[in-house]
């Protein structure tokens, strides 16, 4: 039977009052476009399926007629979110050569359903904890105090479980609604710190408690933190990630200090919307996971994904989700997962794509972008939002400046592109290279104002020419803040 909320004639591209020729006409457009055996892209089939499943009830006169008596309960839904995507220009020249092409996209949650929100949604939450013999001492003591701070944050009808790992695991909390505070903290406190570092063991029993309360209503979230690296059972932990994210439950990976692997935990965060971090000392314990604990609390909707069907001759050369939680994110793989809207802050995505050759002039299409998640306090499941996005060729176009957000965005963009390349370039035997780019990086950010990451990149370029290495911390640092200048401000926050 199909599911009558969600909105075929939308997903086909037609009007409800469309004539049988429309849509057969529609489809045929859209099967030129984004059939597989036309478009190898993989968003491009994610949403094959869609519009295969539209046609095939809306070119049926009977299935037609159930589906718009049934549609009818729906008929006064409010718009939940919209999806708004700018392009870096309106028009493009037409060229003997490939040209880059950005797009600059907001889900935001519409007024209108902001204003009706009658509570916040629950959450199913499982913090999953370092206690290995590392985090003995001030580490595992501000996690305590940032677990118990977590515990005072939540209401009776949040669930929380606790999972403390070494090489073994222990649920500390089964999955329990929160109610008897006292007790919870006391059971956090008991924590020890003793044995080695393996992830998987934590990981795969913080998963299984989250799923025993798994609900579409619910924000479901995982919250790692460790301060090292796991010994041979990354592809196990990223197995589970994936099942995580089939069960629409979101990981968020937090890595202390400087030997754990943030290659391995930015995969485990992407593969589930989740985020991953980096703390570089135990008192900023608490306010990271206060942070991220107060942005699911504030979710609008949950589970989001975008859907990015490029037509057949452009290519998809890179998605980067800028807000909330800067992060590249992997687009191979779709639908791309990009976890939590939250009822005051976007979810802003930024959009690299070619296009080809083209002496054509006039108007063409270019992407189809397809955004779904769960609305939570509507307890509406998999609301969809489509936009068809089209561009101006000409021969001669007028001079035409980017906008200012993405002009804005990609400047910060190339920070952390170029602490990419200084990377890259060691990793292929590069010192000089590499250091030349870090020095690079620290002219920028000086320009920029941000002085003391500059000083770092600084640093780090004199290490690298010296020794031929980064230092762990100078590495990890540079990354993830020359990322975190991508975010928008939190709601009442002035600062990035």
């Amino acid at each position: 039977m199909n599911d009558a909320s969600r909105n075929l004639y939308a997903i086909l591209g037609v009007a409800p009052e469309a004539t049988a020729d429309d849509i057969r006409e529609a489809y045929r457009v859209m099967a030129r476009r984004f059939h597989p055996d036309a478009n190898r892209n993989s968003g491009a089939e994610v949403q094959f399926r869609d519009i295969a499943t539209a046609y095939s009830v809306l070119s049926d006169p009977g299935e037609r007629l159930r589906y718009d008596d049934a549609r009818r309960h729906f008929s006064d839904e409010p718009a939940y979110f919209s999806l708004r995507a700018i392009p870096s220009k309106r028009v493009l020249g037409t060229l003997v050569e490939p040209q880059v092409l950005y797009l600059l996209l907001d889900i935001v949650p519409t007024q209108r359903a902001v204003a009706n929100r009658r509570s916040t949604a629950p959450m199913n939450l499982t913090l999953v904890l370092d206690r290995s013999t590392s985090m003995r001492g001030a580490r595992l003591d501000k996690v305590k105090v940032a677990a118990h701070h977590i515990i005072d944050q939540l209401s009776p009808q949040d669930v929380l479980a606790v999972v403390s790992f070494s090489d073994r695991a222990d649920v500390l909390i089964p999955a329990t609604a929160v109610t008897d505070k006292t007790s919870l903290r006391s059971t956090v406190s008991v924590m020890r710190a003793e044995g080695g570092t393996e992830i998987y063991r934590g990981l795969a029993a913080g998963v299984a408690e989250c799923r025993k309360y798994l609900a579409p209503r619910m924000v479901n979230h995982v919250i790692l933190l460790t301060d090292g690296r796991t010994f041979g059972d990354e592809e196990r932990c990223l197995a589970v990630a994936r099942q995580a994210a089939e069960d629409g439950i979101g990981i968020s990976a937090m890595g202390i200090g400087e030997e754990w692997n943030d290659e391995f935990l930015d995969a485990l965060a992407t593969t589930t919307g989740g985020s991953s971090a980096y703390i570089n000392t135990p008192r900023a314990v608490l306010q990271f996971l206060d942070d991220r604990v107060r942005s699911l609390g504030d979710a609008f909707a949950e589970r989001l994904q975008l859907a990015v069907a490029p037509d057949a001759d452009v290519v998809l050369e890179s998605v980067f989700r800028l807000n909330p939680h800067p992060q590249p994110l992997e687009a191979e793989q779709q639908p791309i997962p990009l976890g939590t809207l939250e009822k005051n802050r976007p979810i802003r995505v930024l959009i690299q794509l070619q296009m080809p050759p083209s002496s054509k002039a006039g108007f063409r299409s270019v992407v189809r972008l397809d955004a779904t998640g769960d609305v939570l306090v509507a307890e509406r499941h998999q609301y969809k939002v489509i936009s068809d996005i089209a561009i101006e060729l000409a021969h001669e176009p007028s001079p035409e400046q980017p906008p200012t957000a993405i002009l804005d965005a990609l400047g910060k963009l190339t920070l952390y592109r170029i602490q990419q390349k200084a990377e890259r370039a060691l990793t292929q035997g590069l010192p000089l290279e590499a250091a030349r780019q870090l020095e690079n990086l620290a002219t920028r950010l000086f320009a920029a104002g941000q002085d003391e990451l500059a000083h770092k990149a600084i640093h780090e370029a004199r290490r690298v020419s010296r020794t031929q290495a980064f230092s762990q911390e100078g590495r990890k640092s540079l990354k993830f803040h020359t990322r975190q200048l991508l975010a928008l401000p939190a709601p009442g926050n002035d600062t990035p």
